[in-house]
């Protein structure tokens, strides 16, 4: 759960030797089962994750979906008795959409989908099994082609924001929250779900274009006036300016002086980006810990040993 995409770190300058981001300690294994069909609807997904019994948490903490399933199991991966309840979560999900007698249902090799229940079921339920040949779901399976670079891109997005925030441990509540949000975002923005193949187009479509300057060197000279840049934009517009007063007002060279301007400048600047990265660093920090104690606080009650619980099953445990 705590594991990013590589990707490319800016540092300092000055800094010596290679830098790398910093990857999260922990190893836990989460697992997703997703199921999508051509006409880009998908069923609820299907989490398992490392535990033996349902927390409160999970649910009231995460607003997770109602129709979305948890299943607890030894190691968070999935097995033959985790396969057939995500069939019957299958079957549940998709029994009303069929059209005529059957429906097919693409799958990977795992074991879980060959054991003797798993296949029983499907014949009891009018399901037919197409396994995809070994070694080749990154170039057969859809879901592989289109959809999980995309989601694995956003949910290490999501990590990395963790590890801003010095959030070193990934709970499995912090994993239902980056999964639901970029579950979603990963098909809308791949343009897939919904089908919007224009808003991916529409990137490419690059219009070259000369920007036409605000105001005339003289026009800002003239209307200048004298005043402590707060950003760097304005910290560069007030030295343009300052060079251009005293090359007018002055008849011997200016050099040595603008050479003293824009050593200034750079300082300037250099300390303007520092303010704006602490300043951008300490509202992040703050949200992480506002949101940090508000789950400590939170009680974790038991609601289930083991077996799949959904959203809704999950609020119906509570109200009771």
């Amino acid at each position: 759960m705590g594991i990013i995409c590589p990707g490319m770190v800016v540092t300092s300058a000055e800094r010596n030797g290679r830098s790398k981001a910093i990857q999260l300690g922990n190893r836990e294994w989460a697992t997703a089962i997703i199921c999508g069909n051509g006409e880009g609807e998908t069923i609820p997904p299907f989490l398992v994750v490392q535990g033996q019994v349902h927390l409160s948490n999970w649910y009231t903490e995460t607003d997770f979906p109602v129709d979305w399933a948890i299943k607890p199991t030894s190691n968070g991966w999935t097995n033959n008795e985790t396969g057939l309840e995500w069939l019957k979560h299958f079957d549940k999900h998709t029994i009303r959409q069929r059209k005529g007698k059957y429906r097919m249902l693409v799958l990977d090799g795992h074991e879980s989908y060959e054991s003797i229940p798993f296949q029983s079921y499907c014949k009891s339920n009018d399901i037919i099994c197409l396994k995809l040949p070994p070694h080749s779901s990154h170039l057969t399976q859809p879901l592989d082609v289109g959809c999980f670079g995309v989601l694995k891109r956003s949910y290490s997005s999501q990590i990395e924001e963790f590890i801003k925030a010095y959030i070193n441990h990934i709970t499995k509540v912090e994993f239902f929250i980056a999964f639901k949000a970029n579950m979603k975002a990963g098909f809308r923005g791949a343009g897939l779900i919904p089908f919007d193949p224009q808003s991916i187009l529409s990137k490419l479509d690059i219009k070259i274009r000369t920007s036409t300057p605000l105001f005339t060197s003289l026009e800002l000279t003239n209307s200048w006036i004298s005043q402590t840049p707060h950003n760097p934009t304005e910290a560069l517009l007030q030295s343009t300016l300052v060079k251009a007063r005293i090359t007018r007002h002055q008849s011997s060279s200016p050099t040595p002086i603008f050479e003293t301007v824009q050593a200034l400048v750079k300082g300037t600047e250099r300390l303007a980006y520092e303010v704006t990265l602490l300043s951008a660093e300490n509202r992040m920090l703050r949200r992480a810990n506002k949101v940090l104690s508000k789950r400590r606080r939170a009680k974790k009650i038991q609601l289930r040993n083991g077996g799949v619980l959904t959203g809704q099953e999950a609020e119906d445990i509570l109200s009771q």
